[in-house]
């Protein structure tokens, strides 16, 4: 489709509104609910003005904690329109993670939910910077403005001001190498390529079903991507392996987002496997040996992508070509979008041969907030360095190798390897840590952690429970390592490096004598 790139995300919506007034543009699974693209325009006008009254003016962070509600498309919509800033909380953020977040994004306001605020509400002496909190719920009555009642009040018109395609509209934050997470700052046009890119694969008769958090950039790029093809955005409170074919048959989804497709494939055979209208799935990370298991059963195609939140979308196997699955390409780069492979001086390599991968083009992040350091060291010129080791075959498809930088990647969500370390080694009887990525069919990748108890302490004086029950109120749970292995020393390099690709070898020659969470044994 040819697609018409708007100014800013606030023109994007008022142009669909205009052009798709009465037709549903979200239904909400949970509430049954449905909203056309009119209805929305005004429904975030009013939340733009309440928030506006509310002192939240162009360029202000705003801290954003809400499950896959109704309000939180409404809020995000209602800062674009604004010109201020949103910066999404993982609902799963634990008192470490939500202290540093809110003061390292600079953020003045927080919206949250009151499911979550008992959490918030333990940082709160701590994030002084944080002025005005908006409560989504009201159960939490007391302790800031209830936003929906704010919003209520409202007129349905609102006139935005001068926003520019560069202004940012997310400090969006992913898991960092060297610690606590990196603020990725995505402007206006990052999230309209993002829906651009997308939206070149749909048509207005699409319906797309999402299944993951709003506050990762997934249904963030499906929401623009469904105000630019003027489809219809099917948003469910979270994935269920045992619903997910249901709901698509319900809905008569067209489109998906596939990563969770390795749990759907455990699933029973059911009525719902082949009694659907989908065309294709997007996945990531799908093990290509289930592709065409996953592609016979259900009879849907399967599309490999690869994307970072630095660069947005990145690449996909196109949906024309079917001989590709099970392959474990990535594809071919996506619009807006180039790539190459280069050698450790930063020569290009030649086909076939494993070097890093670089991506360029327009809409790209504009650097980690704060960050100048971490900001310089992945760009060379204009390309972005991303960390993983790639190969490209004479036709031109490219395939994932391996990794450079020390990240666990399980079930979509970023796991830094060395926040986790620090996390661990915190605690006063753990000596030493190493955290490594152990392979697993459904999440990609699980998190295991290696112990040197300190001195004098052993597995029975520092269990294993102790050590999850520690890092429960510290960290996300996901990032919770789930394996857990006790040693007296770790291979190390004549410089004191852990030598971790040694204990990430030996994980397929040991097969017992460590700790499963999940097991509880």
């Amino acid at each position: 489709m040819n697609i018409e790139l708007q100014k800013n995300i606030g023109a994007l919506l008022e142009k669909a509104a205009i052009e798709n007034k009465d037709k549903t543009v979200i239904q909400f699974h949970h509430e049954n609910k449905k909203i056309s693209y009119g209805q929305l325009n005004k429904t975030v006008n009013q939340y733009a003005n309440a928030l506006q009254k509310q002192e939240i003016q162009k360029g202000d962070h705003v801290a954003v904690m809400l499950s896959n509600c109704p309000e939180f498309p409404f809020t995000w919509l209602a800062l674009a329109k604004l010109g201020a800033v949103m910066v999404p909380l993982n609902n799963g953020y634990q008192s470490q993670d939500l202290e540093y977040v809110l003061n390292n994004s600079d953020a003045c306001a927080l919206i949250i939910e009151d499911q979550f605020f008992s959490r918030y509400e333990g940082t709160k002496t701590l994030t002084p910077n944080v002025k005005s909190v908006f409560i989504v719920g009201g159960q939490q009555e007391g302790h800031g403005e209830i936003l929906t009642d704010l919003a209520a009040k409202e007129s349905d018109k609102f006139t935005m001001g001068e926003i520019e395609t560069e202004d940012l509209l997310n400090i969006q934050y992913t898991s960092g190498t060297t610690g606590m997470p990196k603020g990725c700052m995505l402007t206006h046009e990052y999230w309209l390529l993002c829906g651009a890119c997308a939206a070149t694969q749909l048509n207005e008769n699409d319906v797309f079903l999402t299944v993951t958090p709003f506050y990762y950039m997934d249904p963030q790029w499906q929401l623009i991507m469904t105000l630019t093809a003027g489809s219809t955005l099917v948003i469910t409170r979270k994935y269920s392996a045992s619903d997910y074919m249901k709901w698509i048959c319900d809905y008569k989804a067209t489109v998906s987002w596939g990563t969770m497709a390795a749990w759907t494939l455990k699933q029973p055979e059911s009525e719902y496997d082949k009694n659907h209208k989908m065309r294709f799935m997007f996945v990531g990370a799908f093990p290509p040996k289930l592709q065409c298991q996953f592609e016979e059963r259900f009879n849907i195609k399967i599309r490999e992508t690869f994307g970072m939140t630095e660069i947005g979308p990145g690449m996909m196997v196109p949906v024309e070509d079917d001989h590709m699955t099970g392959s474990g390409s990535v594809g071919k780069p996506m619009d807006f979008r180039q790539a190459q492979i280069v050698d450790d001086q930063g020569n290009g390599v030649a086909v076939g041969e494993v070097g890093q991968l670089l991506i360029k083009g327009n809409g790209i992040f504009k650097g980690y907030y704060k960050n100048p350091k971490a900001t310089a060291n992945v760009f060379e010129g204009d390309w972005f360095k991303t960390g993983d080791l790639f190969k490209q075959d004479q036709d031109g498809y490219y395939y994932i190798v391996g990794r450079i930088k020390d990240m666990i990647r399980r079930s979509g969500e970023n796991v830094s390897a060395k926040e986790v370390e620090d996390t661990l080694t915190s605690h006063p009887k753990i000596r030493s840590a190493a955290v490594v990525p152990v392979p697993d069919e459904s999440r990609g990748e699980e998190v295991k952690a290696y112990i040197i108890p300190v001195e004098g302490e052993t597995p029975e004086s520092l269990p294993p429970e102790a050590i999850i029950e520690y890092c429960s109120t510290r960290i996300a749970n996901f990032k919770i390592p789930r394996y857990f292995e006790y040693r007296k020393a770790f291979p190390q390099t004549p410089t004191g490096k852990i030598q971790k690709h040694i204990l990430f070898n030996e994980q397929e020659s040991v097969s017992s004598g460590y700790f499963d969470r999940m097991e509880k044994k």
